[in-house]
């Protein structure tokens, strides 16, 4: 049993708003993802493609590193993506900008993939994007296969709101599992309530569709279920990667036994997603894209229990919730 999953790796160009250095860090929400798995203790691999070039040997560094098994596919152009990331010192929000670049050539699936995930950049740029959604498609239509999408919405490297959309649809379409944000649909759904999005994208065929809402936490929608997990308190840092976190814990969650399922009832639902969003709170903590172990999450998991447990007895005993 092994998740693969498929998408970028780039280069981060850091830049706060009270800072006058640009600091490069690699990263990339494909290549998060699989970082986060991989510190979670899920065999993952990671399929993804860069260049011979100056960022291309830092993306090399950082997946070293990091441990994770990596599949290099050939690539078209030979370039590693960039991304300018201006983080806002006040909120730690992040506003980004793409020197954008995904062309593997290849895409080959390592054979004992049970959960394949993909999204952001790789399935909006072409031609990376076409051979994707090929891949994704044949591979759900194995016995057992599951297939997982964070839409990740980039306006930047593809300002066609319609083709964006329909690049959107056509990979939720081929999913069992879709997550977006609600900053990513009240974009490519203008005039239509986040909610009301997301549950047109259920309509399309996958069987879970999660919609993340920072600190309002996240909304979950299954055929008859929908219920919604608030975020616990943090103080931001940076969003770098909390996005990435969420769905690490999310996608680590939907594995038993080896093999992935989708939550059976409610009560497990929520018991996945409050894992969820503890992980891309913890993320939003510190700087940059760095994942919580399991020992870290278990643990911050466990403090929400109390902090549950606590209000719960204030409101009983007629004081006010924690």
């Amino acid at each position: 049993m092994t998740v693969t999953v498929i998408g970028e790796t780039l280069v981060d160009l850091v830049w706060r708003s009270d800072a006058a250095v640009v600091t490069p860090l690699a990263g990339g929400s494909p290549a998060n993802l699989a970082v986060g798995l991989h510190r979670l203790g899920v065999p993952t691999t990671l399929l993804t493609c860069w260049g011979d070039d100056v960022p291309g040997a830092l993306v090399a560094e950082y997946l070293g590193a990091s441990g994770l098994p990596v599949v290099r596919a050939r690539s078209a152009s030979g370039r590693t993506a960039l991304a300018l990331a201006h983080i806002d010192a006040a909120t730690g929000g992040a506003d980004y900008d793409f020197l954008a670049s995904w062309d593997p050539l290849d895409l080959p699936v390592p054979g004992e993939t049970t959960l394949l995930a993909t999204g952001s950049l790789a399935i909006a740029v072409e031609p990376g994007a076409s051979r994707v959604h090929e891949t994704c498609a044949a591979f759900r239509s194995r016995p057992a296969g599951m297939v997982a999408v964070d839409l990740n919405v980039r306006p930047r490297v593809l300002a066609d709101r319609a083709a964006y959309r329909a690049s959107a649809e056509r990979s939720a379409a081929v999913a069992d599992v879709v997550k977006a944000s609600a900053e990513d649909l009240a974009w490519l759904y203008p005039g239509r309530s986040p909610s009301a999005a997301a549950r047109d994208l259920l309509g399309l065929g996958p069987g879970l569709v999660v919609l993340t809402d920072g600190a309002e936490g996240a909304h979950v929608f299954m055929a008859g279920t929908e219920t919604s997990v608030p975020s616990p308190p943090v103080r931001v840092v940076d969003t770098i990667g909390a996005g990435d976190a969420f769905q690490a814990s999310l996608l680590a969650g939907l594995l038993h036994d080896g093999r992935p399922r989708l939550p059976a009832d409610r009560e497990t639902l929520e018991r996945l997603i409050r894992r969820a969003v503890t992980a891309g709170a913890l993320t939003c903590g510190r700087a940059g894209a760095r994942p919580p172990g399991p020992a870290e999450l278990e643990a911050a998991v466990a403090a929400g229990r109390e902090r549950d447990r606590a209000g719960e007895g204030a409101r009983h005993a007629g004081g006010p919730a924690a």
